[in-house]
């Protein structure tokens, strides 16, 4: 009952996750910059236990981006880890789990190509949890436009189609962009952003973040 005594009336139900700051962060602490992503598995677990505590419905974490793979071989090879450990450990909770990224690329894992081929539930399933994995903007959006016509909606043409509009999107690390973010399902996120990094994630971040969505005024542009 930890986020029920905050008495929350309003409670995103789809939340998206940028979880940024690792390499930072490992400097910080005098670490290799691919030291840093390691210490970001457990944070995602316990945020997905205070979303599961809160009502949240779905979400999305962003793990890494086909840009990300220009960086160093320590770091991929440690960023590439981070990501299977973090859909595992959630495998063996109570979760919807579904990977969407570019598959094609040698990059991608072959411990969750399972994910891939459509959503896999977990225990109870109480709730539906997106790993964004070798994942590119422009590679989702492009599937929405193969055959050469426009079409009407683009979601349900998208690679990321099985994931929905998300209502907020929370950033740590400081930066406020979305980094090519899953570009249509954050169309009309609110976007809240924490100063510290990733790794030292508390869970007031998320309560603070909830608090501060109370006060969002969700028009959808109307």
């Amino acid at each position: 009952m930890y986020i029920q005594e905050r008495h929350f009336t309003r409670i995103p139900r789809h939340i998206g996750v940028i979880p940024d700051g690792n390499r930072r962060w490992a400097l910080s602490k005098q670490l290799e910059k691919h030291g840093g992503y390691a210490h970001g598995v457990q944070p995602g677990v316990r945020l997905y236990e205070l979303m599961v505590e809160a009502g949240v419905e779905e979400a999305s974490f962003y793990a890494f981006t086909r840009d990300n793979t220009s960086r160093p071989a320590a770091q991929t090879q440690a960023y590439v880890k981070a990501s299977v450990d973090a859909v595992l450990a959630l495998a063996e909770r109570d979760a919807n789990i579904l990977v969407v990224g570019n598959t094609d690329s040698s990059v991608f894992p072959e411990e969750l190509l399972p994910y891939t081929k459509g959503r896999v539930r977990c225990g109870k399933g109480l709730i539906n949890v997106n790993f964004l994995v070798n994942y590119d903007w422009n590679w989702d959006l492009c599937h929405a436009f193969r055959g050469g016509q426009q079409p009407k909606e683009i979601l349900p043409l998208l690679a990321s189609r099985d994931i929905s509009r998300m209502d907020m999107v929370i950033r740590w690390g400081g930066h406020t962009r979305l980094s090519g973010f899953l570009p249509v399902q954050s169309v009309y996120s609110d976007f809240y952003v924490v100063r510290e990094y990733w790794p030292d994630f508390v869970d007031e971040h998320f309560l603070d973040a909830l608090t501060w969505y109370q006060t969002c005024d969700v028009t959808l542009g109307g």
